[in-house]
């Protein structure tokens, strides 16, 4: 038996063990039955303590946001990049990454499958329509090569097919952009009408699958300016529209825009523009060993002073001149007019790449800032991007709107300081690099087999289906 002044200490030293122990026991000693008063202590005991908690987080968050709405009023409620429903200021939770990889990965099982059902016959064509081109080397690694990476990557899948009555789709493989102008250097695609043409009659005439519905389960690929239109002046493109024997047919082509356009007025696949995974391979390997990128925001190309062009029409909409004219001495921006071999080596020391229209929305640029890990700046109104499914467009990219052209530093510094880290984050998914690069043999999850995929949800125009469906 303790001195009952031990007894008092003990008492106050264990206090909140006897203040527990009181609530837990009924006066006459008997277990306590679980009340309506004890579930509801429970519950406001927790109820304080989360509160207690996590509320000087809620507090910042909501401070952190109000400050960044009346800080910059004005471009947050014209340019989609900073509005609430932007691509540039989603944050990629990882309980959405997660998500996106169990998706993706059931996706890609279903692809899987419907692929190995896919049967793709391959047209063998006299070489003056195709590999005659490839003398020279240009042909297969300039920006309109997609043409000569799908043809050779076909060649050797296992979607091809050698029998044409068991194929779902044919493939017409023409060359039409190798034909490089000896003033500029640039393609010339003013016979690409007639050699189209000319294949077409041979395959109609030698072939019966052509006639039998009009080339409706045929694919070719347009990887210029303005797609099947075949012409790199817009207005031009319009005038001429797409040639009246590819209008049934499937385009895989660099061109899109939403809403109506005649040179997209076909049946269509927009595809990436060609960059040689050779060439961001080697760019990757000598990039900066600590992976540093010292270029704030970067852009090489044409940047027209004056931007009227001989023919009278405005080159770039104006943006890239407006580009010039505001930034080009803004230390923060690094503007270069003229060529350069190596500027691979520029883009992966950047934070920011710039990629304004051109004559066309779209641009080579787009997947050289993805694959090499800079995030692109999209300047380029209501531009269609390709492999939306497979690329998440809205994580990886800033949209800015032609119009607030000028306000692209404001815009990029305040990304720089709230989910920058995010989205380069999602810009290192080596899926997105993958989806967007042609080689020359198909690779699970590549463009070629991004464009697959776009084909077998097109089986509807098979020929060879329609008729086993109907008996």
């Amino acid at each position: 038996m303790e001195p009952p002044q031990q007894q008092i200490k003990r008492t106050q030293k264990n206090r909140g063990f006897y203040v527990r122990m009181k609530l837990l026991q009924h006066k006459h000693g008997r277990p306590h039955e679980k009340s309506c008063f004890f579930r509801y202590y429970k519950w406001l005991l927790w109820l304080s303590l989360t509160l207690y908690f996590f509320s000087p987080y809620l507090i910042t968050t909501t401070t952190n946001t109000n400050t960044n709405d009346n800080k910059n009023p004005t471009f947050l409620s014209k340019t989609r990049v900073v509005s609430a429903s932007s691509r540039a200021l989603i944050e990629f939770t990882g309980s959405d990454s997660q998500s996106h990889i169990l998706q993706q990965t059931h996706d890609q099982q279903g692809l899987l499958s419907s692929l190995k059902d896919l049967k793709i016959y391959v047209y063998d064509l006299p070489p003056k329509y195709n590999t005659d081109w490839l003398n020279n080397e240009r042909c297969s690694n300039h920006l309109f090569a997609s043409e000569v990476a799908i043809h050779r990557a076909l060649l050797t899948s296992d979607v091809r097919t050698f029998d044409p009555y068991e194929a779902d789709l044919f493939f017409v493989p023409i060359y039409v952009s190798c034909n490089f102008s000896t003033v500029n250097g640039f393609p010339a695609i003013g016979h690409a009408r007639s050699l189209l043409s000319s294949a077409v009659n041979l395959i109609s005439s030698e072939y019966p699958f052509w006639n039998r519905t009009l080339g409706s389960d045929h694919v070719f690929v347009a990887s210029h300016d303005f797609g099947a239109c075949f012409h790199t002046m817009e207005n031009v493109a319009i005038a001429d529209g797409i040639p009246g024997f590819l209008k049934k047919s499937i385009i895989l082509q660099t061109f899109g825009v939403k809403g109506k356009h005649p040179c997209q007025d076909v049946e269509n696949v927009v595809i990436p523009p060609y960059v040689s995974p050779e060439s961001v391979r080697t760019t990757l390997q000598r990039a900066p060993a600590n992976g540093g990128r010292d270029i704030f925001a970067f852009f090489r190309g044409k940047m027209e002073v004056h931007p009227k062009n001989v023919s009278g029409r405005f080159y770039s909409k104006r943006v890239r001149t407006a580009i010039w004219r505001k930034y080009g001495g803004d230390g923060r921006f690094y503007l270069q007019r003229h060529r350069f071999a190596g500027y691979q080596s520029e883009i992966v020391r950047s934070v920011f790449c710039l990629c304004p229209l051109g004559w066309a929305p779209w641009s080579p640029r787009l997947v050289e800032s993805v694959v090499l890990g800079c995030v692109p700046v999209i300047i380029a109104d209501d531009i269609r991007l390709p492999f939306p499914e497979a690329v998440r467009w809205a994580e990886i990219s800033l949209t800015v709107a032609e119009r607030d052209v000028g306000k692209l530093g404001m815009i990029m510094e305040h990304v720089a300081s709230t989910n920058l880290t995010a989205i380069q984050k999602n810009l290192m998914d080596p899926t997105v690099r993958r989806a967007l690069l042609f080689n020359n043999q198909i690779e699970q999850g590549d463009a070629t087999w991004q464009v697959l995929s776009a084909l077998a949800n097109k089986l509807d125009r098979s020929y060879r289906r329609s008729m086993a469906s109907s008996q």
